[in-house]
């Protein structure tokens, strides 16, 4: 069966999001606009599988060659990420400590993202901007305390994350890491929402990072010291889950920062994030200019 991809773009003036047909785009904001201006209102109405099934015929409009990818979910309410999220990733703070009994979590604002194809930013301040590679998970239903058994009926859909961080600036004070994980698009997410029908595409599937092609970190979800329901649970404790909420839920080890020397990314590397089912985030670096 064939996955539906829902994108968010821009063509010039024109903000919209649609379903990708081959080469092209299905442009559903300009037959669903009024009804749903974004794919923000498409997930809050769960919604996504109506408008596949509806318009999955019908011919593209704009080529893929024309667009320029946005990040999927415009304005989201929240975008939480959970840090230390894999065993060998743990292993790396050298504290002597096993898995922690609770997530590690921080806030990252929209700004501080990008889209599929286009530059992450280095920013004059700091030369040391590191990749990490996660699965995106994006809120359809509402939520306060929710079970872990009913985590994941509160799912809309899928994405992938390149969680970008200028790494000396996470550590500019002793207990946050906020200024270091929010530069202005030091970080992607996309290319696109796929439709959350299954925990099949999420319980044991590869995740991958690549810098010039160079495989960096690999790993499984079936690994994760939290799963993606323990994460629902625990978030929705202390906040209100909302339709759209975005959350980046860890990357495995081998960031740049944990090599030997640190390896940070420069102008002109190209950076993908590939998981299983979901699909390829691909992006250039580039100074601010």
């Amino acid at each position: 069966m064939t996955m539906s991809r829902f994108v968010s773009f821009s063509t010039g003036a024109r903000a919209g999001y649609g379903l990708i047909a081959g080469d092209g785009i299905i442009d559903l904001s300009a037959r669903f606009a009024a009804q749903y201006p974004t794919l923000r209102e498409v997930v809050a109405a769960g919604a996504l599988l109506h408008l596949a099934d509806e318009t999955a015929a019908r011919p593209a409009d704009i080529p893929l060659a024309e667009i320029i990818y946005e990040i999927p979910i415009p304005a989201p309410e929240k975008i939480i990420c959970v840090g230390v999220n894999f065993p060998d990733r743990n292993a790396e703070y050298k504290d002597g400590q096993e898995a922690p009994p609770n997530p590690s979590l921080f806030v990252r604002f929209p700004r501080s993202f990008t889209g599929h194809g286009r530059p992450l930013i280095r920013p004059p301040e700091s030369p040391q901007l590191d990749y990490e590679g996660e699965i995106v998970i994006v809120i359809g239903k509402a939520g306060r305390r929710i079970a872990e058994r009913d985590a994941l009926g509160h799912v809309a859909a899928l994405s992938l994350a390149n969680e970008g961080t200028i790494r000396d600036w996470v550590r500019h004070a002793k207990f946050n890491v906020t200024q270091g994980k929010n530069f202005d698009r030091s970080g992607s997410i996309g290319p696109w929402l796929i439709p959350f029908t299954d925990e099949a595409q999420i319980a044991d599937i590869a995740l991958e990072t690549r810098v010039n092609g160079e495989q960096r970190q690999s790993d499984r979800t079936s690994r994760m010291i939290f799963s993606f329901r323990r994460i629902i649970a625990y978030v929705s404790t202390f906040t209100t889950l909302v339709p759209g909420d975005v959350i980046l839920t860890g990357t495995p080890t081998g960031a740049g920062a944990r090599l030997d020397p640190p390896v940070w990314l420069q102008p002109g590397d190209v950076v993908e994030i590939v998981a299983d089912g979901i699909g390829l985030l691909r992006n250039t670096i580039a100074d601010e200019g």
